[in-house]
């Protein structure tokens, strides 16, 4: 970490205080291939919230589950909010109960985030990017990252990132290494892979990624290979302005365990030929495969509404791509859901299962979910 440091608890002073609340959660268990049923194990928070950036981490107290920021459910640019709330989690999680946290930090006239990413290392919750949206729909990347100790419940600001994205995907490598790849960017999608080192709080180019720059996808990370699907592409247009449309593409990346900024890009075949926007994903060590979670195939603005000026749906699509197969398997399960920042990992061995929290569910309603899924 930078010698120099210094712990932010409180927001600047150009930010605006928001009050902390929680999300009411209800919790669903889900078997790859098999219907959905309720679960009691999970306690309920007492606010919906989507589209906010979610970590998990394992402290010297216990291991946490993390949200930061996100959209209520009015699903208006008032309803972005920067709160936090964290759940220790036991071997009767019922006893324990969501804690709210003091806000995340904002260095821009608007506090609250959309479209921020979150990872866990160790300890430590790290948090980057998401965009800024105010009365006229202005919306801007925000600069803003912070390494979160839950302990201590305080943000220490780290390293802007070169070119700040909003709507990317985060992946830890060699649990040293986050990349930040693809995303957009104030006016329109990159093409980079950036790559934040924890340990000396610097930055660096990784290769390109080689499909059409996107926001909004979804990717996996086992060992050294990253799965990465989907996405919004942006469509330049002869007699109006600039479009945009979903991008049914997945690219296998092989990371140079010698060279940790060389990926090795590769097509890979579509599980569905339909694009999904805002899945979530998470990488599964025991079974090296990839596993993406809800999404719709309309893309859309914050508030659900598509860009085409449709109402989007949610998916109950399962996808899990095997990397030692090279293979898709694609399931379905009871509750469809959407507008998701990640799927986060929680136990090990037989007991091991992944959640999402909250996100949309059908005709755009805000969610107080957390979905369960057993591998």
């Amino acid at each position: 970490m930078a010698a120099q440091e210094k712990p932010i608890k409180k927001l600047n002073s150009i930010a605006n205080v928001v009050r902390l609340l929680g999300a009411a959660v209800v919790v669903m268990s889900i078997n790859v291939g098999a219907a959905s049923k309720m679960n009691p194990d999970y306690p309920a928070l007492p606010e919906p919230v989507t589209n906010n950036a979610v970590a998990s981490v394992n402290t010297s107290e216990g291991y946490f589950l993390l949200s930061f920021m996100g959209l209520g459910s009015t699903k208006t640019h008032e309803a972005v909010h920067n709160k936090a709330w964290a759940l220790k989690l036991g071997k009767d999680i019922a006893i324990n109960r969501w804690q709210q946290k003091s806000p995340v930090p904002s260095s821009l006239p608007q506090s609250g985030r959309l479209a921020s990413i979150a990872v866990g290392v160790g300890d430590m919750a790290f948090i980057f990017g998401g965009y800024t949206v105010d009365a006229a729909h202005n919306e801007i990347s925000s600069p803003d990252n912070f390494r979160y100790d839950v302990l201590k419940d305080t943000y220490y600001p780290i390293a802007v990132t070169p070119v700040p994205v909003d709507d990317a995907v985060a992946l830890v490598f060699q649990q040293r290494y986050v990349y930040l790849i693809s995303g957009w960017h104030n006016d329109g999608n990159v093409n980079l892979v950036q790559i934040y080192d924890v340990k000396t709080d610097t930055w660096q180019q990784g290769s390109p990624f080689l499909g059409k720059p996107v926001f909004g996808h979804a990717a996996a990370i086992v060992s050294n290979n990253i799965l990465l699907c989907d996405g919004v592409k942006v469509d330049a247009q002869p007699d109006k302005r600039r479009t945009f449309s979903a991008e049914p593409a997945c690219y296998h990346g092989s990371i140079d365990e010698k060279n940790i900024t060389k990926i090795d890009w590769r097509t890979v075949a579509h599980p569905t030929s339909t694009a999904r926007y805002r899945m979530a994903a998470v990488g599964d060590e025991v079974t090296h495969s990839a596993i993406f979670v809800g999404g719709s195939d309309n893309p859309y603005n914050y508030n659900g509404i598509g860009y085409n000026q449709k109402p989007s749906s949610p998916s109950s699509q399962v996808w899990r791509y095997d990397f030692t197969q090279s293979s898709w398997q694609v399931t379905d399960m009871d509750t469809a859901t959407m507008d998701h920042r990640g799927l986060l990992g929680v136990g090990s061995g037989t007991g091991k299962h992944f959640v999402t929290l909250g996100g949309m569910t059908k005709q755009q309603k805000v969610s107080s979910a957390v979905h369960r899924i057993d591998l």
